[in-house]
């Protein structure tokens, strides 16, 4: 635990992360309008090494480090209002580098964000568009198949997209939800916020990702569903089509990037804006 004075404040202690943080976690990103539940911040914690800002025994700032093999995804960075301004935000984020020692970083930027993103090193992206709503059913362009496991080969489509190692965490979410599958591509549906979340989505193609996400729609028509999308995949518009609604998103940013071959396979939907 180290402390620190922020000048304007009260001296602010930042310690290791730990399930004892949670509920004052909890209760920051509900402040933030964030639909996370304590089952949504404990699967980050799976994978997860991170820091707490505490001020007179409340949480008052949290920011995690997902470890995925050579990648990191920085997230749950928040600062309580009260707290904003006040060199808070950065403290965390230093910690959280450190973290994530030498591996590319990556994290999904709010606007409020990104002026200190940028200042350490972050270069944006992409952005990354939220949808959300009450699923349509809709009939898929290829067969779709509904079951429950995370297989080995899912887990090599996910890192030939995403160049992240994320086998176990693949298989936590599957023990979660649903798996679908078809041919060139998979999807994972598991309980999130509001409802469900549609993510990863990972696909050849187009054609294998829009079937998954119209098979997903339709297992969970008239239920309420989230999926985050790379913006310049151009899926919006088609998802728009099954009932889900535009509601925000962010900027896609990364430092220290490394070179990824060309695979073929291509993330469609992030896990989540948290998890990549």
């Amino acid at each position: 635990m180290t402390r620190h004075d922020t000048g304007a404040t009260a001296a602010i202690e930042i310690t290791s992360f730990t399930e004892d943080h949670l509920p004052g976690a909890l209760a920051l990103s509900q402040a933030a309008g964030w639909p996370h539940r304590r089952e949504d911040w404990a699967l980050g914690l799976t994978v997860s090494q991170g820091v707490a800002a505490i001020e007179n025994g409340r949480v008052v700032g949290t920011a995690l480090c997902s470890l995925h093999g050579r990648v990191a995804t920085l997230n749950m960075i928040i600062v309580d209002q009260s707290m904003r301004g006040q060199g808070v935000g950065r403290l965390l984020m230093e910690k959280i580098i450190a973290l994530a020692g030498d591996r590319e970083m990556r994290l999904v930027g709010t606007e409020q964000g990104l002026p200190l993103y940028r200042k350490l090193g972050f270069a944006p992206t992409g952005r990354i568009v939220q949808l959300q709503g009450l699923a349509r059913a809709t009939p898929s362009e290829q067969p779709i198949c509904v079951g429950a496991e995370a297989t080995e080969a899912m887990a090599a489509m996910d890192h030939a997209a995403s160049g992240m190692e994320r086998a176990a965490l693949l298989a936590r979410i599957a023990e979660m939800g649903v798996t679908l599958t078809t041919e060139g591509g998979f999807a994972m549906l598991r309980p999130f916020g509001r409802g469900h979340v549609l993510g990863p989505v990972i696909a050849r193609d187009k054609a294998a990702a829009r079937a998954l996400i119209a098979g997903a729609a339709t297992h969970l028509t008239g239920q309420f569903l989230r999926i985050d999308l790379p913006e310049e995949q151009g899926l919006a518009p088609f998802v728009e089509t099954l009932g889900l609604s535009r509601a925000g998103g962010g900027t896609a940013m990364v430092h220290s990037p490394r070179p990824r071959p060309e695979t073929g396979w291509q993330t469609h939907a992030l896990i989540s804006q948290a998890l990549g």
